[in-house]
């Protein structure tokens, strides 16, 4: 478990645990907000939104692409049950630009039958995977 100047991060995915260990601080995007987290932070419960995950390790900084879940804060640890997150390795950024291109082209199209919200969170997805790349 983490000591008091460290937050203990698990991040779960239905195919695997992404990560597990002691961090200095998490942050990430929330359907709230972008939030930060540190050693003491107040008990919540948040709905992941698609974007960067930071967090330091102790020894360097590290991003993966977030999609969407929930989060458990306490003020030892953080458990996040993630639908996809992805470390910026396991990114195909041809495939993430052409995605982003697609949803862009639902989006302006305006059409009637296009569900916008999917269309939204694609967008989003794309970017979140092209950001942590770049």
């Amino acid at each position: 478990m983490a000591d008091n100047h460290n937050i203990h991060l698990r991040i779960i995915t239905p195919d695997r645990i992404f990560f597990e260990g002691d961090v200095d601080m998490v942050e990430f995007n929330t359907t709230e907000g972008e939030i930060g987290v540190l050693p003491g932070h107040i008990p919540l419960t948040v709905i992941v939104k698609p974007g960067i995950l930071v967090f330091n390790d102790g020894e360097e900084e590290k991003e993966a692409a977030l999609h969407s879940g929930f989060a458990e804060i306490l003020p030892d640890k953080v458990t996040i049950l993630a639908e996809i997150i992805e470390w910026p390795e396991e990114i195909d950024e041809q495939r993430a630009e052409e995605a982003m291109n697609r949803a862009k082209e639902r989006i302006a199209g305006h059409n009637p039958e296009t569900d916008m919200v999917r269309a939204q969170a694609a967008l989003m997805r794309a970017m979140a995977r092209i950001e942590v790349l770049k």
